[in-house]
């Protein structure tokens, strides 16, 4: 019996099925590791009601590539659960800011270490943990706490997701996934986390085995859909400046 292949033929048909009401993860932290072309197709695909997970909103590097801002402004979103909904410098404006202000979308606040060990959690199957961050703040007013080894700890849910969109160096084509540098921020944990996790790859994706297994950073089992990031001007590539450091 063949094995259904991962590869797709295009960001538009890795995206095409996502309902409106989905949970999708994006990984990425500023530029590095963050998957442009599926944003930029799940735009034109149009699905809504979503929640959206992801370190940031973007919106703060110029010129804008496309981010999860650019959903929101799009009235594709109802909630996003980000460690950063707002920017870190009070010179920058991010587009999320106004409709957030307006009540036209819901934001949760999670630290960003949290964030990272929820999604975590969901890819491991443990269902809740204790943290001491947030712990004394306004994000753990009216929720359940802990004390242990006299030490107040925070209970966190994991988070699962409907989807991961991650973006990575190189792919085999059963899934196994090498990320460049500091695209291994929040990739490996948003593909463990998800029930579909659909990956842009930069390189031509090579045949299975052709990876050195101590070289994988994400295995295929957690990857259900690829797609090869196509050259420009159609592809959405990282910044020259990235380019350069490759």
């Amino acid at each position: 019996m063949t094995q259904k292949t991962k590869l797709v033929a295009s960001c538009a048909e890795a995206v095409r099925e996502i309902a409106d009401g989905s949970v999708i993860g994006f990984g990425g932290f500023a530029m590095p590791g963050v998957p442009f072309n599926l944003i930029n197709a799940l735009l034109q695909q149009g699905a809504k009601q979503l929640t959206l997970v992801a370190n940031t909103t973007g919106g703060a590097q110029q010129p804008r590539n496309p981010d999860i801002g650019m959903l929101v402004e799009n009235g594709q979103v109802r909630k996003v659960i980000c460690a950063f909904t707002a920017a870190t410098r009070p010179t920058d404006v991010l587009p999320f800011t106004k409709y957030y202000e307006a009540g036209e979308v819901e934001a949760e606040l999670v630290p960003q270490g949290t964030l990272a060990e929820r999604l975590r959690a969901a890819g491991a199957g443990i269902p809740a943990f204790y943290t001491p961050t947030a712990v004394g703040t306004e994000l753990a007013q009216g929720r359940e706490t802990r004390v242990i080894n006299g030490r107040e700890y925070l209970l966190e849910h994991a988070l699962p997701l409907d989807y991961a969109f991650v973006r990575a160096t190189r792919a085999d084509t059963f899934g196994n996934l090498q990320f460049h540098r500091s695209q291994r921020n929040f990739n490996p944990v948003m593909a463990t986390a998800a029930r579909v996790t659909i990956a842009e790859i930069d390189q031509p994706i090579v045949q299975a085995g052709e990876i050195d297994p101590d070289m994988v950073h994400t295995s295929g089992i957690f990857v259900h859909r690829l797609v090869q990031v196509p050259p420009p001007p159609e592809g959405i590539w990282p910044s020259r400046r990235q380019e350069r450091r490759r």
